[in-house]
């Protein structure tokens, strides 16, 4: 039929097939719509792509250390002991190394603290010994905790898995929002879709009914309508990515600037705006197949 162009598997409709729905060609609501749900959804599956490389980036480095402090005000003991303990520690089993943090490196991480004057004072700070485990060699930390308590029983070891827990569990929770927030933005497009068909279907329901004593099937006609939804969501969908990618490159550099090794490592990884740029071809076809399966399920029940 020529309502539906040369070639029925075109992408766009036909200047006839086009008049089907009331709106101008990206001119109606919808698109606009869905261009804010996808603005949404990629953000929001920005943040669980980030935060689930953090919580990777905890699992593979913080929690596999730990931190020896020896505190003595009688230094040269105090070095003795470290060095022992240094010693010790890398000839232990599941210990990938273990360093002495110099008393420099200390005075500058308290600098910003104490200010610089007592910083670079006679203040004494305890040895600190930076304890690195091989990967799967968790297990290895009391039998290390054991010996170090042998040789110096005040040293105190602080496990890095035990007060980064509840960051853990926060991270993880936070990702499974992102992820019940990207559904949901998903559902609501889908909505959108389903009602803007049944809206254009009540609207040339007279022209639908001459289509099909001309022999349209409802296969054909609810392909105007895929075809011309799929279009607005698919410019919708662009739009929304556009949008979304500035804000996460700006909140990127902001994050950038703050110079924290913890909270840099919420960032996108590559692979991330991979699967972003593919929502919105997601979106499309989820459009799609909602506005298909709108059509004909209303034109089954109306014959």
């Amino acid at each position: 039929m020529a309502l539906f162009g040369r070639g029925s598997g075109n992408w766009l409709t036909s200047a006839a097939g086009r008049r089907i729905l009331p709106e101008g060609w990206l001119s109606g609501p919808m698109p606009w719509v869905i261009a804010i749900m996808m603005f949404l959804m990629v953000l929001a599956a920005a943040a669980g792509l980030a935060l689930g490389h953090a919580a990777r980036g905890l699992d593979s480095h913080v929690y596999a250390q730990a931190t020896i402090q020896i505190v003595d005000a009688n230094q040269p003991r105090r070095d003795a002991v470290a060095e022992r303990l240094v010693a010790m520690i890398a000839q232990q089993p599941g210990v990938a190394s273990a360093r002495r943090i110099a008393d420099a490196e200390i005075t500058e991480l308290l600098r910003p603290w104490l200010g610089g004057g007592l910083a670079d004072s006679d203040l004494p700070v305890p040895a600190m010994i930076d304890v690195v485990f091989e990967e799967g060699a968790r297990d290895a930390l009391p039998a290390v905790a054991a010996r170090v308590k042998a040789i110096a029983p005040l040293a105190r070891i602080d496990d890095h898995a035990q007060w980064l827990a509840p960051l853990s569990g926060l991270i993880g929770a936070l990702r499974w929002l992102a992820m019940v927030l990207v559904l949901l933005m998903a559902a609501a497009a889908a909505f959108t879709v389903v009602l803007a068909a049944r809206a254009a279907l009540n609207t040339h329901q007279a022209t639908i009914d001459v289509m099909h004593h001309l022999g349209s099937t409802d296969a054909q006609i609810a392909q105007l309508f895929q075809r011309r939804i799929a279009t607005d969501a698919l410019f919708g969908g662009l739009v929304g990515l556009l949008l979304a990618s500035f804000v996460i490159l700006a909140v990127g550099d902001r994050i950038a600037q703050v110079g924290s090794d913890l909270i840099g490592s919420v960032a996108l990884p590559g692979f991330a705006w991979f699967v972003l740029a593919l929502l919105p071809l997601a979106g499309t076809l989820l459009a799609m197949l909602a506005a298909r399966l709108t059509i004909i399920l209303a034109l089954r029940k109306r014959l």
